[in-house]
């Protein structure tokens, strides 16, 4: 009896095995996917990540967070992030001294048609441009970054599939031959045993 149990939890953890295979497979055509993605559509709009003046002209924390990827070509969802939070943001809050998009559209939209044609309603009109643009290349930017955060989740979570599936096969190896070994100790347990002979 003890034999069949053996053989019935071993043949389970096989069947979880080849289950955790599967995912582990899936998980590592997604973090392939993913990552050729990031890397081509990234690639594709041809950004060089700041150097020299541009990363000087800076805030120090700013300047620090984009030095490990100085001059290289953006292609990665780190440098994507590193770009959009410490490059576009910092130009953008420059430009409009702290002013979200939301807040510079509120006040040209409140003018009238005259303070529209200004100067001043000009240069607001400019910025709000500005501001659209840059909320949107970061909006892109840190997708990005997000879809490449997945892909190293599910190369990690791959890795994890593969070693469970490892010790799963280990332990239905380690449960047949158990059942084996009981199954032959029942068998010389259950033997009858023999009557001596008499004189």
């Amino acid at each position: 009896m003890r034999s069949v149990l053996d053989k019935l939890i071993s043949w389970t953890g096989l069947a979880l095995a080849a289950v955790l295979v599967v995912a582990g497979i899936l998980l590592t055509w997604a973090n392939t996917f993913i990552g050729d993605q990031v890397h081509d559509q990234l690639t594709m709009q041809g950004i060089t990540m700041p150097e020299g003046d541009a990363l000087s002209s800076l805030p120090e924390a700013d300047a620090k967070a984009l030095e490990p990827y100085a001059g290289s070509p953006m292609d990665t969802g780190p440098e994507a992030k590193a770009y959009a939070d410490h490059y576009i943001l910092v130009h953008m809050n420059e430009a409009s001294s702290g002013k979200t998009y939301s807040e510079v559209s509120g006040e040209y939209v409140s003018m009238t048609d005259e303070q529209k044609a200004s100067p001043e309603g000009q240069e607001l009109a400019g910025l709000r441009q500005t501001l659209f643009m840059g909320n949107t290349l970061r909006g892109l930017l840190l997708y990005g970054y997000a879809f490449a955060t997945i892909g190293t989740i599910a190369g990690i979570a791959a890795i994890f599939s593969f070693a469970g599936a490892a010790i799963l096969l280990a332990l239905f190896a380690l449960g047949i031959w158990h059942a084996r070994r009981t199954r032959d100790t029942e068998v010389v347990a259950g033997a009858p045993t023999p009557v001596p002979a008499t004189a």
